[in-house]
């Protein structure tokens, strides 16, 4: 794996060069937080963050997005036929993306990529993606990326890793898109003895991580068991809940959509939109039934599905990066890292979990 050498000084010029070729995404501070946004000519990347907002999700998901048009003008000989709407094809490139966003692509796309059904949105925003990571020197108290599915230094779905090393980047390239992006741009110094360096930051990062979960017997606990622990875990868990769907919506790895059609006059979208578990219509039947209209079904579907239906189904972990959004922004402090480790302890002929907190 080829490491090169990027002095901070000429990070702007290769940018610059990188202009013509993608449409750059990067972080960008408003007000008190940073967001991922298109980035205008000669902005640079704010890389003074711990991490964004809301996650890197929208870049290729967006929260809204056109799927077809339609014409309801029974004069038009296009009436009533689902068209497309045309897309940018112009590559992007994603300038400091942390890890843990990058590797929550790869959990998502166990559900976008599948033998039998392949989203072709979001797989043409993912092909067309070049991800630039920026590693975490100093992971925010609330990450636990490293007992998730992740880590601060983790590269393994990004196709450059930058990692800051005072007045100058070392960059891992690990795939052709990082070689012709890094070549674009006029990187191209070799770096020196590099991969002990990096070695040692990543050592270094990895301690500074202030909270684990456990996850290592959720595939072993009876789905039925943790499913029916009202008392032991979800009863409590729900209480605080208010359903605002923060957790959701900033969660790298949701994938949950609702599909509409809006008509004005004559003319039609069918477009997709974010939808989440924690809201109480998600669920609702056309019939009028809602399977979960109360709480704390809605709650344990939740983290269920996080912690336990996915480990069951693919075998690859919790569906989760750690990034701790969900547990810095829910406004009644109800944390993933507790529900897990209790869900991990649980113990269903004493109806407790070891782990409480």
């Amino acid at each position: 794996m080829k490491v090169i050498q990027i002095d901070k000084s000429e990070l702007d010029a290769g940018l610059k060069k990188l202009e013509s070729a993608y449409r750059l995404i990067g972080p960008v501070k408003e007000k008190d937080y940073h967001l991922f946004k298109a980035l205008t000519p000669g902005q640079k990347p704010d890389f003074d963050y711990s991490n964004t907002r809301l996650s890197a999700r929208s870049i290729l998901y967006p929260q809204s997005e056109v799927m077809f048009t339609y014409s309801l003008d029974k004069n038009d000989p296009q009436y009533a036929i689902l068209k497309e709407p045309g897309k940018d094809p112009q590559p992007k490139a994603v300038i400091g993306i942390r890890p843990c966003d990058a590797d929550a692509y790869e959990v998502v796309r166990r559900n976008f990529d599948t033998p039998e059904y392949k989203d072709p949105y979001w797989l043409k925003n993912f092909e067309a993606t070049t991800l630039v990571g920026l590693a975490c020197n100093n992971p925010c108290p609330t990450c636990f990326c490293t007992s998730a599915v992740s880590g601060p230094f983790s590269d393994r779905n990004l196709d450059i890793l930058l990692i800051d090393d005072g007045d100058h980047f070392l960059a891992r390239l690990s795939t052709e898109k990082g070689e012709k992006l890094a070549e674009l741009a006029g990187w191209n110094r070799p770096a020196e003895n590099a991969d002990d360096a990096i070695e040692k930051m990543k050592a270094a990062a990895e301690s500074k991580m202030t909270t684990t979960v456990s996850t290592d017997n959720l595939a072993n606990q009876s789905l039925t068991d943790l499913y029916e622990a009202e008392e032991a875990i979800w009863d409590s868990e729900a209480f605080a809940c208010i359903n605002c769907g923060t957790c959701t919506h900033a969660c790298p790895t949701c994938w949950c959509f609702d599909v509409q059609d809006e008509t004005y006059g004559k003319s039609g979208v069918r477009m997709r939109n974010w939808d989440s578990c924690m809201y109480p219509l998600f669920t609702m039947h056309a019939s009028g039934h809602n399977p979960r209209d109360k709480k704390i079904a809605r709650v344990r579907q939740r983290f269920m599905h996080k912690l336990k239906y996915y480990v069951d189904k693919y075998e690859q972990g919790i569906q989760c990066t750690g990034c701790g959004r969900c547990v810095r922004l829910c406004p009644v402090n109800i944390d993933i890292r507790r529900i897990c480790n209790k869900m991990n302890s649980y113990d269903p002929e004493t109806c407790s979990c070891a782990v409480t907190s």
